[in-house]
């Protein structure tokens, strides 16, 4: 049986991404095996899960351990294809494979390089030069933004480069909500008809920046409430700013959320403070829902956010044009309106119907597949 494995740094990056994926492999006749770390979660279409733990700091002796347990991973079940996603855990996997003899065909898929012209030195010196060195180990390298693939190019970062509109967002997961249940929800979060609110569903961490949106809010008039889904190392630290800001009755931090639909009918308006961005499925999922937009003008959201066509841009951590931009939209409904259906309109490209077999496909021209069985494997 051929074999296929695909390695991330967390559980929850391949349940979120690539359970579709998965699927085709297996549909294909394939052994399909995963390697990740994190909070352990089920991954009912892979036929093995190996837990390799990995830790965020690329010097940590950890990763180390973890690149040669991945070397003995690889050499023994001899893997025809290895599919490496997540910054850390891809630089780690090609580098257990540099060096094999008869080595598996490698595909590395960019979610979003972590640095951009402007990171401090030693991040393009440390970050680059760890993609520069897994390049002759890179068969294919599937880029989302036009930064990270002009970037990839110029650098010749892979064997082959090929740009993906993302992996693919299962639209058919939101569906409309009613006028009646949507006052339901919104007054199940202390929200009244009056109310405009805004969403960002994302990690707390330093590269997201929720604290430019708090600081935004406070300047923002008092019927305006922020809705900030998920979790992460700066959770706590976020809440204690609002509370610093008198803003924290405004904020709500719901946790890591499962079915972000209703989330998104309650919300007027989905806002972005991101460094930067492979090509994000909160923006995309939001502009699905007919949300406008306002977004930092950064790498991922400006290849989804047309200025002025499907949202509104605003600098990187500058709270103040952030609150500018969101006062457009109070003030011009007008202008809301027609942002969100151009926003809605140009999401059709990304769908995972439309994008999954375009990987597909860019899989096949590397190593070919195998035909699909007409019904999908039970798993």
């Amino acid at each position: 049986m051929r074999r296929v494995l695909f390695t991330a740094s967390t559980y929850s990056h391949i349940v979120n991404f690539h359970r579709p994926y998965l699927r085709e492999f297996k549909r294909r006749g394939w052994q399909v095996d995963v390697a990740c770390g994190g909070s352990a979660m089920a991954i009912p279409e892979a036929d093995h899960v190996i837990h390799i733990p990995f830790e965020k700091s690329m010097a940590s002796i950890q990763n180390a351990n973890a690149m040669l347990r991945l070397r003995r991973l690889i050499h023994s079940r001899r893997y025809e294809l290895v599919s490496c996603h997540t910054s850390l855990a891809s630089f780690f996997t090609r580098m257990a494979v540099r060096g094999m003899w008869r080595r598996p065909k490698v595909v590395c898929t960019v979610h979003g390089y972590l640095f951009v012209d402007g990171s401090p030195g030693k991040d393009q010196v440390l970050l680059g030069g760890a993609e520069a060195l897994a390049a002759p180990v890179t068969d294919l390298l599937l880029t989302m933004n036009s930064w990270d693939d002009q970037y990839a190019r110029a650098h010749k970062l892979g064997r082959r480069i090929a740009k993906i509109p993302g992996v693919g967002v299962d639209f058919s997961r939101f569906t409309p909500v009613s006028e009646e249940e949507r006052r339901h929800i919104r007054a199940s979060l202390g929200f009244g008809p009056d109310a405009f609110l805004l969403i960002y569903a994302a990690e707390f961490s330093k590269r997201k920046s929720q604290k430019v949106l708090i600081r935004a809010l406070s300047k923002l008039p008092d019927n305006v409430g922020l809705l900030l889904p998920g979790r992460g190392g700066l959770l706590d630290e976020c809440k204690d700013y609002a509370e610093n800001l008198e803003v924290s009755r405004r904020v709500v931090f719901p946790g890591q959320i499962a079915d972000m639909n209703p989330w998104y009918a309650a919300a007027d308006c989905a806002v972005s403070s991101s460094r930067s961005e492979g090509l994000p499925f909160n923006i995309m999922e939001a502009m699905y829902c007919g949300l406008p937009v306002v977004a930092t003008d950064v790498k991922g959201n400006r290849d989804l956010v047309r200025s002025e066509q499907t949202g509104l841009l605003f600098p990187f951590g500058d709270d103040n044009k952030c609150a500018q931009q969101i006062m457009r939209l109070i003030e011009e409904p007008e202008l809301a309106g027609r942002l969100a259906k151009a926003g809605q309109d140009a999401m059709r490209p990304y769908s995972l119907e439309t994008v999954l077999p375009q990987i597909l496909d860019q899989y096949n021209r590397l190593i070919p597949l195998g035909v699909p069985m007409r019904e999908p494997v039970s798993v």
